[in-house]
């Protein structure tokens, strides 16, 4: 399979997660199985913890905040079709040897419709009809289309690869921790333990601790306030803080009937950095630097400097987005 992913802008379409829990247009029963035949899987019991998650439609926008920081693999399959069940182990099996720089997100469309309807729409966009079994690339919360059917080991170790370095050039380098391995020893492992404050916030937003999270990358920034992994962490924490809870529909329609509202526009931007859509966010920011003044106008200024460091200075978005920034200001 030739399939790239492309980094989060170049992603089609955004995941509209104010669909979940909501009654489907299109039941997980209209889709149909891809793919030839495959053996079920023997089950998540061999795999390091961590690896694999299972998902329904109300735990789905927790574990896509986790994609700010580590990259992930969503498989959505089905119950109903028995050829899909072992698609998830197979692809967390191949991710399992990546060292923690993925985790497999796995959603069953039977028993969680809407995770369904939050993607039908890529899924028709991307392969040209709603078919399950399919695979995407979560990058920062942007879906990546990866494949449909059930490919072959080797075909998905490949892309897997891919979209590791799709997430590398985007800054997301974050990883799970997958315990032990077994027969391994200590000086078997190569990669390094990570300092124990930014492991705390790892573990923090694992269990969906934000404050904690937060507190903890506060205190490795102000044991070193060069740290850029706990100062990208720290931006990426809050963000989260700030978005858990919105309505996406209400927020974007308050900002539409109110374009002066500095707030709403800021909302607004985080909802789109959040779903990919980064040059939206600085754009948005920007103009409103341009429409107001006083303390409006700093304070959109100063929340789009806060957006910088939720994506990274590495990043060419972040790059323009200064420039432009500048050119508004002077």
């Amino acid at each position: 399979m030739s399939t790239t992913p492309t980094p989060p802008s170049g992603a089609r379409g955004a995941i509209d997660l104010s669909a979940l829990g909501a009654s489907p247009a299109a039941s997980a029963g209209t889709a149909s199985a891809a793919g030839a035949p495959g053996s079920p899987g023997a089950g998540s019991s061999g795999l390091p913890a961590g690896v694999l998650v299972d998902v329904t439609d109300a735990t789905f926008s927790e574990v896509m905040n986790r994609t700010l920081q580590v990259p992930a693999v969503l498989v959505l399959w089905s119950s109903a079709h028995e050829q899909t069940v072992g698609l998830a182990e197979r692809v967390a099996a191949v991710a399992a040897q990546l060292e923690g720089r993925v985790f497999v997100v796995s959603a069953d469309v039977q028993s969680s419709p809407g995770v369904l309807q939050a993607f039908q729409q890529v899924i028709v966009q991307a392969f040209g009809q709603l078919t399950v079994p399919v695979t995407f690339g979560l990058l920062q919360g942007q879906p990546v289309p990866l494949f449909p059917g059930l490919p072959q080991d080797d075909e998905i170790r490949t892309i897997l690869d891919q979209l590791v370095q799709a997430a590398i050039q985007n800054g997301i380098t974050g990883r799970v921790d997958l315990g032990p391995v077994a027969g391994a020893s200590a000086s078997d492992d190569e990669e390094p333990a990570l300092p124990p404050l930014i492991q705390q916030a790892y573990d923090a937003i694992d269990r969906g601790d934000l404050d904690s999270a937060v507190a903890a990358y506060e205190k490795a920034l102000a044991a070193n306030p060069k740290d850029h992994e706990a100062e990208l962490g720290l931006a990426q924490v809050r963000l989260m803080q700030r978005t858990e809870g919105l309505d996406p529909q209400a927020v974007r329609a308050a900002a539409a009937h109110s374009p002066e509202d500095v707030d709403a526009q800021i909302a607004v931007a985080d909802l789109d950095v959040l779903g990919g859509h980064v040059a939206d966010a600085f754009t948005r920011l920007i103009d409103a630097v341009k429409a107001t003044e006083g303390e409006d106008r700093d304070k959109a200024r100063t929340h789009l400097l806060e957006l910088f460091n939720v994506v990274g200075n590495h990043d060419e978005r972040v790059r323009k987005g200064r420039t432009a920034l500048m050119n508004a200001l002077f």
